[in-house]
C-alpha cells in the first residue's frame, strides 16, 4: 500500500505554495509578537513540513486501514493526559515530553476526521440507518468526553463542527437534519437559560462569562471583554497598511500597563491582533485570501477524490482549516465569544502547526489519486 505511482502533474503546488505562505507569515507575526518563541516555531515549521510531504506520497488508503488503531491510541493518550497531564491556568490540557509540550486533543481532530470518514464508507449501504448512526455518536462521545473534561470546552465544539461537515456530506439525511434543528433550537434556548441560573453544573465559571460576554458585553466591558476591545483596537489602528512589522504598540502585552495596549497570549489566540496592527486591511485580507485558499483547494480535491473516505477526509480538512480561523478572527474582531483556539498555520504552537501540516499532507495525496 505504501509504494504507489503518482503522477507528478496532479500534485496540488496551489496548496503546497499557500501552506508555505501563510506558515511563514505566521512565523514573521509571531516574532513580532514575541521573538522568544520565533526560533521553535521556525524549527517546528521545517520539521512539520517535512512530514507533509512525506505523507503526501504515502498512500492514503494505507493510513485509512489502520483508521480503529489511531482511533484507539487516541483515547489512550486523552486518558493519559487526564492522569498525568500538565496541569496550567485550571487546566490539564498537555503532555510534557521534556524538550516540549504537546496537546493531544489537536491530534484529536485529524484522527477523528480520518475515523469518521473510514466509518462513512464502510456503511456507505445503511449509513442513515438509526443503529449505525447511534454507534458513531457514541463512538465519537468517547474522545468529546475527554476533551471536555479537561476542560477544553472550545477545542470539543471546534471537533463537534468538523465531524458534523464530514458526516453531512458522507450522506446524512436530510429529514434527520431538519428534525435535529427543530429539536437543537430551543435546547440551546434552554443552555443559555440554564447556565446563567446559581449552582448550574454544566460550566466552569470562565466558561460562562466569555458566553455572556459576547450577548452583553457592555456588563463585561471592563473585566473579560477587556481583551477583546484592545484587540479590536489593536486592528482598528493599522488601518489600510499597518503600521509595519514589529510596530504593534496596542497588542503588545510587554509595554508598561499604563499603554493601552494590553492583548494577552497575541502570539497564540490574538495573533490576529498583530496581524491587524502591523500589516492594516490589506495585510489581513493577504491572511484570509491564503486560508480561503487552503480550503477551496481542500475542497476541488475532495470533489475529484477517487472514494468516499477520500472525500470525507479531504471536507474534513476544509472544516477545520475554515472554521477554527473563522473562530479565531471572530474572537480577535469581537464578533463571537472568547474562546482559546488558534489560527491555522499563524499562531504560535507546535502541536496545532503538526497536526493541520499532516492534515495537509494526506489530502495531497488523495490529490494524487483523483479519479479524473
Amino acid at each position: 500500500m505504501l509504494r504507489q505511482k503518482y503522477q507528478l502533474k496532479n500534485y496540488n503546488w496551489l496548496l503546497v505554495l499557500a501552506v508555505s505562505a501563510i506558515s511563514i507569515l505566521g512565523v514573521v507575526f509571531i516574532n513580532s509578537a514575541d521573538s522568544s518563541y520565533t526560533a521553535r516555531q521556525l524549527g517546528g515549521l521545517l520539521c512539520c513540513a517535512a512530514l507533509m510531504f512525506f505523507l503526501s506520497l504515502v498512500n492514503y488508503n494505507f493510513i485509512c486501514d489502520y483508521s480503529q488503531i489511531l482511533y484507539i491510541i487516541n483515547i489512550v493518550v486523552l486518558l493519559f493526559v487526564k492522569v498525568a497531564g500538565v496541569r496550567v491556568g485550571g487546566a490539564r490540557r498537555w503532555i510534557n515530553l521534556g524538550f516540549t509540550r504537546i496537546q493531544p486533543s489537536e491530534f484529536t481532530k485529524v484522527i477523528m476526521i480520518i475515523f469518521v470518514a473510514v466509518y462513512i464508507q464502510e456503511h456507505e449501504e445503511d449509513f442513515n440507518d438509526w443503529k449505525v448512526l447511534l454507534r458513531l455518536a457514541g463512538l465519537c462521545a468517547v474522545p468529546l468526553f475527554l476533551v471536555v473534561i479537561e476542560p477544553d470546552l472550545s477545542t470539543t465544539l471546534d471537533i463537534v463542527a468538523i465531524l458534523l461537515a464530514v458526516i453531512f456530506v458522507g450522506g446524512l439525511n436530510t429529514r434527520l437534519i431538519r428534525n435535529s434543528l427543530l429539536i437543537m433550537v430551543p435546547l440551546f434556548a434552554i443552555f443559555i437559560w440554564y447556565i446563567q441560573t446559581p449552582n448550574q453544573i454544566l460550566l466552569q465559571d470562565y466558561q460562562v462569562t466569555r458566553i455572556m460576554t459576547f450577548i452583553n458585553p457592555s456588563e463585561y466591558s471592563s473585566s473579560s471583554a477587556y481583551q477583546q476591545d484592545n484587540s479590536v483596537m489593536a486592528i482598528g489602528s493599522g488601518q489600510l497598511y499597518g503600521k509595519g512589522l514589529n510596530n504593534n504598540t496596542i497588542s503588545d502585552v510587554s509595554v508598561t500597563v499604563t499603554d493601552t495596549g494590553l492583548v494577552s497570549e497575541q502570539q497564540t489566540d490574538f495573533i490576529f491582533s498583530v496581524v491587524g496592527e502591523e500589516t492594516g486591511f490589506v495585510g489581513s485580507l493577504a491572511v484570509v485570501g491564503l486560508l480561503s485558499v487552503i480550503v477551496i483547494e481542500c475542497l476541488k480535491i475532495a470533489y475529484r477524490a477517487k472514494n468516499i473516505s477520500g472525500r470525507l477526509i479531504a471536507v474534513g480538512m476544509a472544516a477545520l482549516i475554515g472554521f477554527q480561523s473563522f473562530i479565531n478572527i471572530g474572537v480577535a474582531t469581537e464578533i463571537l465569544p472568547n474562546t482559546g483556539l488558534p489560527l491555522p498555520f499563524v499562531s504560535y504552537g507546535l502541536t496545532s502547526l503538526l497536526s493541520c501540516m499532516a492534515g495537509i499532507g494526506i489530502v495531497l495525496n488523495i490529490g494524487l489519486q483523483r479519479h479524473y
